[in-house]
C-alpha cells in the first residue's frame, strides 16, 4: 500500500497540471497564430516593412491591386478607397488613398483590419505606412484621407504557387472601438 502513494501523488498532481497548462496554452495561441500569420503570410496577412527596407529592384511585371473598404454595422462610418484597382509595376513603392467620413453626431474611434486575397500572395505584400496600424478618432461630420504605402515583393514572380497571380486585392474593414479602451 504504501508503494501506491507516491504514484498516486504524481497522478493527482499531473491532473492537477493539466488544465493550468491547457489554460496557458489557450492565451499563448492568439499570439503565436499571429506571429505564425504574420512571418509566412497565411491567410492574407500582409508583412510589415519601413521605408528602408523597400526593394530596390522593380520589375517589368505588372499587376492590379484591388482595394476593398467595410465597416462594422451601425458603425456609422463611410470608408472607401478614392480608386478601386490600380496597376503597379511588381516590386515598385505605390500609395493609395482611402476617405473615412464619420456621419454621426459623436466622437468615434475606429481600428482597420485587413487581409489580402489569393492568401498566398499575402508573404508578398508589404505594407510600408498604413492607417490600420492605429486607431483612427473621428469628430462628428469629419472627413479624412488616409494613406497606405505599400510594395509587391519581386520574389512573388519566382513562388511557382504565386507567379500566376494577376491580381491582388487588399480589403479592410473598420470596427468601432470600445469606449474607454481608445488610446488618447
Amino acid at each position: 500500500m504504501v508503494a501506491v502513494q507516491p504514484r498516486y501523488n504524481r497522478t493527482v498532481i499531473a491532473v492537477a497540471l493539466l488544465p493550468l497548462a491547457m489554460l496557458m496554452l489557450g492565451f499563448a495561441a492568439v499570439p503565436l497564430y499571429r506571429a505564425f500569420c504574420q512571418s509566412t503570410g497565411f491567410g492574407g496577412t500582409t508583412q510589415r516593412a519601413s521605408a528602408l527596407s523597400a526593394p530596390v529592384s522593380v520589375t517589368g511585371k505588372l499587376m492590379n491591386v484591388r482595394f476593398d473598404a467595410n465597416v462594422a454595422p451601425g458603425m456609422g462610418w463611410t470608408f472607401r478607397p478614392e480608386k478601386n484597382v490600380v496597376k503597379i509595376a511588381v516590386g515598385a513603392r505605390n500609395m493609395a488613398w482611402f476617405e473615412a467620413i464619420n456621419n454621426t453626431d459623436h466622437v468615434i474611434t475606429g481600428n482597420a483590419t485587413f487581409n489580402v486575397t489569393p492568401g498566398q500572395s499575402g508573404q508578398y505584400f508589404t505594407k510600408i505606412q498604413c492607417f490600420c496600424f492605429t486607431e483612427q478618432t473621428l469628430k462628428p461630420g469629419e472627413r479624412v484621407r488616409m494613406p497606405v504605402i505599400f510594395y509587391v515583393d519581386p520574389k512573388l514572380i519566382d513562388d511557382p504557387d504565386t507567379r500566376d497571380i494577376s491580381e491582388i486585392t487588399l480589403s479592410y474593414t473598420f470596427f468601432p472601438v470600445a469606449a474607454g479602451k481608445a488610446s488618447s
